[in-house]
């Protein structure tokens, strides 16, 4: 399972259907772009040490998933497929997809457009 940033931040908020969710799985892994969005977001937060304290003590637990060639395919061919059915998404969430699609892992979020995506499983909380 991949999380987006906005399932990294519940479950490091103590959601418990997140962390439910997280329990029965496998594999749960973090996108670079998603681990980038968290730093950033975490940047400006009066959170901040707690959340970078618990960055350094679990980020262990979690598979980090590079971009990589194998990504940029299913990165092109994703917009490809949006532009042609007028539904454009953000572009780190078009990242996050094609990473989906590359591992053949569903994501976990609350962003509905990834249900009209080909190749991509939306999980909800």
């Amino acid at each position: 399972m991949i999380l987006d940033t906005n399932a990294l931040s519940a479950f490091i908020d103590g959601d418990a259907g997140v962390g439910t969710i997280l329990l029965s799985q496998q594999r749960v892994a973090i996108p670079i772009i998603v681990l980038g969005e968290f730093r950033y977001g975490i940047a400006g937060s009066r959170h901040r040490k707690i959340y970078e304290e618990w960055l350094d003590g679990n980020l262990a637990g979690f598979d980090i998933l590079p971009l990589s060639e194998a990504t940029t395919l299913a990165y092109a061919g994703l917009r490809v497929a949006l532009k042609k059915l007028g539904k454009p998404i953000p572009a780190n969430d078009a990242w996050i997809a094609a990473l989906s699609i590359q591992h053949r892992l569903p994501v976990l979020t609350r962003d509905e457009h990834f249900d009209s995506l080909p190749d991509v499983t939306r999980i909800g909380w």
